[in-house]
């Protein structure tokens, strides 16, 4: 599995991640092709387009009005890169589909009952036709890997008084094929100066993956 990631990456076949996220996923990045469902986290989504589009890729948002492009400019996304559709209304899918015509990434919020599921399903077989990676807020039918954000706790009150400064949080993924297996990693979302770092509370196995100990710690629900 790692000498095929490699192989892709070189080969521009994976997109690149921020290295605390990169063993969250089978591929080690953002394998072109693919569809990414991230549930309950913007900066989660945000994040994983940062590495790519500082490495010169484009990426566009679809159906997101809310998406704040400072604190995606914070999370290391080259917001120069990045085309914004925050209201495409009853246009949803042929937007969708035309950004992933000409973009490298294409995150979409999640279509929920504008869009069926069978609509959405041609739009990731568009991504996988076109080499485009097709990322979704919240649900969406078919996604070969499904991200979730736990937020665990925020720190920087100190005696009751001063500035959040970082949230740590556990992502876990799941899937089908590869990533069939639970993985889940331990980071701050945002660490030091808003950008993206493995926890330092965690006990990290490679690539900052929470070792089988660890994992037993972290409390969900």
């Amino acid at each position: 599995m790692a000498t095929t990631a490699e192989h892709g990456r070189t080969t521009g076949q994976v997109l690149p991640v921020l290295p605390a996220l990169a063993g969250l996923l089978p591929w080690g990045g953002l394998r072109r092709g693919s569809t990414i469902a991230v549930h309950g986290s913007p900066s989660l989504l945000l994040a994983l387009l940062a590495a790519a589009t500082a490495d010169g890729s484009w990426a566009g948002v679809v159906g997101v009005p809310h998406l704040g492009v400072a604190a995606a400019s914070e999370l290391g996304v080259e917001v120069n890169r990045l085309a914004l559709v925050p209201r495409p209304g009853a246009d949803f899918a042929a937007v969708t589909a035309a950004l992933l015509d000409g973009l490298d990434l294409v995150a979409a919020g999640s279509p929920g009952q504008s869009v069926g599921a069978r609509t959405a399903q041609r739009l990731s077989g568009r991504a996988r036709h076109r080499g485009a990676v097709l990322l979704s807020l919240g649900p969406w039918p078919g996604a070969e890997v499904e991200l979730r954000c736990i937020p665990t706790r925020w720190s920087g009150l100190e005696g009751g008084y001063g500035y959040l400064r970082e949230r740590e949080v556990v992502v876990e993924a799941t899937g089908r094929g590869a990533a069939a297996r639970p993985v889940r990693a331990a980071v701050l979302l945002p660490g030091p100066g808003g950008s993206v770092a493995p926890a330092r509370s965690a006990r990290p196995g490679r690539s900052g993956l929470l070792t089988p100990a660890a994992r037993e710690e972290v409390r969900v629900g």
